[in-house]
């Protein structure tokens, strides 16, 4: 390992040479307080920035361990620390030549907290300062040219002065603004607690009173401050639970079982319904939703047309098609509004519904922790994004045309019977049919943003207005095929050796070559949670795709071998722009892989 001194005289004299000779400065470097370590050096000032590392120690850094004695917290302060340093290097750093110049920058992030390979906490194993942690955090820098030409001097002050500025600005918490660091890190301990009291207490979901729900516009995932309405529970509804930080905490509980959230236009069904939605992840302080929490096993569901189907068995919600398709294995490069909702139900199920007793249970990775019980999906659904026909056939249309003339059987017919026999609940916005007041177990109604519990008015409404409409589901919701993914269809080079993948935001992702839109898939939230799941696509097929394996073993292996290993164990080097994922996202992805073929198992 060489120097600082020795790095800055190293790179005034690479002054003016042409850019792939900062290969050179591939390395380890001591810079008294940090280790200095560059992983990866870019061949252009316009590709993808070079891949940097800095290690510093306990007894430099400081953290106390109490910040990271949990899995819990020490997520919240990896994620406070990440924060941190991109805030310091955005002050710090400035634009230096052409392309990427100049660029020190972590991995982008939103309001979630989720865990993340930009940071690591090192714990000291001597004896003397075992109370504190150091700090491995990774970034990214756009070594500064001029044209395609080197320029040395810049280069020296970006890595010679700024950095150590940066370092001792949000690394060192002596530094840091300890109460705010702390806050942090108890706010997300307090949503991770209370969402692992969900389960035992009979809820799906939790919206803490007093949540700010509403953000500021469709772009900016901010809280909306400005004459925002606070929620408050219905009576009714409410429940209280004794947060191990902030102590008592109400709101209003959401049990399993089948809820409607109804209201007019415009009142907050959908905003509430994206609160729930996006409570299976932590949230920072101050967005509002700190609060809201949802059962990991959360997935919202809608209508995708044009998505491709892959083997799956829809005959639960589709049989009899014309011409005889198959829908036991039914197959489509185009599917239809009420197919594609089908599916998504199905390979939903698939991966995360409750296993058979002596199977090997389901896990799921959410922000750091790991659920080992039985993974039973809730299935979130609104109106305006959902199919009608798929959602809804009224006895007028029943009378019209008769059942074994239509193919479809309506969701109204099944989501009883999905929570009788696989314990899957729903959590439905429905402004516009009063007919799932017959299966509905609580009716939610927004006005203004605020919620009442009007159960009680929608089943005397429902006994005063019969609608007489014949049940088309059957007495049981069918059997959940098991698939196997053939290992050829999924290829992640271009016909070469090489592994081509790439990701845009968070809905597009390169596999090979094939484009996988993702857009509809709503809880991938995080262009790092799609980059990880790309790779989390090309280590399944490399380590577990044997044409015997279920999808649902392959992601099982796939999500044990992270939690054993972390992320790092995806990518041949290290990586600091990964965020985990969870397994209905994996799927979500290797499903709409338009070579896909399976056989059922």
């Amino acid at each position: 390992m060489t120097n600082k001194e020795s790095l800055q005289r190293h790179l005034l004299q690479l002054d003016n040479r042409g850019y792939k000779a900062y290969k050179d400065i591939q390395g380890n470097y001591d810079f008294s307080e940090f280790t200095l370590i560059i992983d990866y050096v870019q061949g252009d000032p316009f590709a993808s920035p070079s891949k940097f590392r800095v290690i510093v120690p306990p007894h430099i850094a400081q953290i106390p361990r109490e910040l990271f004695n949990s899995r819990s917290r020490e997520i919240a302060l990896r994620d406070y620390l990440t924060r941190q340093f991109d805030q310091a290097a955005y002050s710090i750093s400035s634009k230096r030549g052409t392309g990427k110049s100049g660029l020190i920058a972590v991995t982008r992030f939103g309001q979630e907290v989720l865990e993340r390979s930009s940071a690591f906490i090192i714990s000291s194993h001597t004896s003397d300062i075992e109370d504190l942690g150091g700090v491995e955090l990774r970034f990214a820098v756009g070594l500064p040219a001029g044209g395609r030409s080197i320029l040395g001097r810049q280069a020296a002050e970006m890595l010679c002065e700024d950095i150590p500025q940066i370092v001792s600005n949000s690394l060192k918490y002596a530094n840091l603004n300890a109460a705010e660091c702390r806050r942090h890190v108890e706010t997300v301990e307090d949503a991770d607690w209370l969402r692992q009291q969900l389960a035992e207490n009979g809820l799906v979901a939790f919206v803490a009173d007093g949540s700010i729900l509403p953000r500021r516009s469709g772009v900016d995932n901010s809280p909306l401050l400005n004459n925002a309405v606070a929620f408050q529970s219905p009576p009714s509804l409410k429940v209280e639970f004794n947060c191990p930080n902030r102590g008592l905490i109400s709101g209003m509980g959401i049990p399993a079982g089948i809820t409607l959230i109804v209201g007019g236009g415009y009142h907050g069904k959908s905003t509430l319904l994206r609160a729930i939605e996006l409570g299976v992840y932590n949230r920072i302080p101050g967005d509002g939703r700190e609060f809201v929490v949802t059962s990991p096993a959360a997935v919202k569901i809608r209508a995708e047309d044009g998505r491709s189907v892959a083997g799956v068995d829809i005959s639960p919600f589709i049989n009899h098609l014309p011409q005889g398709r198959d829908t036991a294995q039914f197959y489509t490069e185009n599917a239809s509004g009420s197919t594609s909702q089908a599916a998504n139900i199905i390979e939903v199920l698939e991966v995360g519904r409750r296993k058979k007793e002596g199977t090997t249970r389901i896990l799921t990775r959410i922000h750091g922790l790991i659920y080992e019980e039985d993974l039973v999906p809730v299935l979130l659904v609104d109106e305006d994004t959902a199919a009608t026909n798929f959602m809804i056939r009224d006895r007028r249309m029943q009378e019209l045309i008769a059942k074994d003339k239509e193919p479809i059987t309506p969701f109204i017919d099944k989501v009883r019977q999905l929570y009788a026999d696989y314990g899957v609940s729903t959590i439905l916005v429905m402004g516009g049919s009063g007919d799932y007041f017959d299966v509905a177990d609580t009716v939610i109604a927004l006005e203004n943003f605020q919620a009442y519990n009007v159960t009680k008015e929608a089943k005397e409404i429902a006994k005063n207005y019969s609608i007489s409409r014949a049940a088309e589901g059957g007495e049981n919701f069918g059997d959940i095929t098991q698939r196997v993914p053939i290992p050829a269809s999924l290829d992640p080079s271009r016909g070469r050796r090489d592994v081509r993948v790439k990701v845009r935001d968070v809905d597009e992702l390169a596999f090979g070559t094939e484009e996988i839109d993702l857009g509809y898939v709503e809880q991938i939230v995080d262009s790092g949670q799609l980059r990880a799941i790309a790779a989390a696509m090309v280590y399944a097929k490399q380590q577990y795709m044997d044409g015997k394996r279920t999808l649902s073993e392959i992601i099982d292996l796939v999500m044990a071998d992270i939690d054993a290993q972390g992320m790092d164990i995806l990518s041949p080097f290290p990586e600091g722009d990964f965020a985990m994922f969870r397994r209905f996202e994996l799927a979500a992805a290797i499903n709409r892989l338009r070579s896909l073929s399976v056989v059922a198992k």
